[in-house]
């Protein structure tokens, strides 16, 4: 019995907490984004420069700079607000929006736990997230949590011509909270091929920020 019990301790220490085993799929996925959400209990709001670098590998052969200010205030308001897009690049800025608010994912999307997998020898939970109203664009996201830091490292999106846009995270800490540090995407879809790299200056936290800055969402 004991040495069970060792095991199961050895086995939550390398999977991290994981979510209830017994509770649906929708459960789980529920508890896994609070989970997310409360790793930076104290972090109200912040703003904070973001820098891209886009590269089209199909023509138009284009490679524009975009900058921008990402806006976060809890419970779920999260934008980017570019300065200027490019009338073809107005499609990719909304991804992250996206990506940037887990707290958001469910007011429009079914979110369920999918399974487990590794990314960089690390365990991740997965999340399926479909459109509660079905998309005739979009099949469904695929969102890979962390299973110990419940950072989301990974998001695929889906679509039902067969392409697909994948974003990989990192972070790293300021002061006392995890921050996004940079963003990578891989987009490939039906005559589009391109590769986009995203920087996060740095962050001013626990700032006071206008509902109204979130209205373009």
């Amino acid at each position: 019995m004991r040495r069970a019990l060792a095991m199961a301790a050895l086995i939550a220490c390398t999977l991290g907490a994981s979510p209830s085993p017994a509770a649906s799929p929708a459960s789980q996925a529920h508890e896994i984004i609070q989970k997310m959400l409360d790793r930076n209990p104290s972090l109200h709001s912040y703003r904070s420069r973001v820098h891209v670098s886009l590269r089209m590998l199909s023509f138009p052969y284009l490679a524009p700079k975009l900058d921008g200010t990402s806006y976060f205030k809890r419970p779920d308001n999260y934008v980017v607000e570019f300065d200027r897009v490019p009338g073809y690049a107005k499609g990719f800025s909304t991804l992250f929006d996206a990506v940037g608010d887990p707290a958001a994912w469910s007011k429009d999307q079914n979110v369920v736990l999918d399974g487990r997998s590794t990314l960089d020898g690390r365990p991740m939970l997965v999340l399926r997230l479909t459109k509660k109203i079905p998309s005739s664009i979009l099949a469904y996201s695929l969102a890979l949590v962390d299973a110990q830091t419940y950072d989301l490292k990974r998001m695929e999106w889906h679509y039902t011509s067969g392409g697909t846009i994948v974003m990989i995270q990192t972070y790293r800490s300021q002061g006392s909270y995890a921050v996004l540090d940079s963003q990578h995407a891989t987009i490939d879809i039906p005559h589009i091929r391109a590769v986009a790299d995203s920087t996060y200056g740095p962050y001013e936290t626990n700032v006071a920020l206008n509902d109204t800055v979130f209205a373009s969402r």
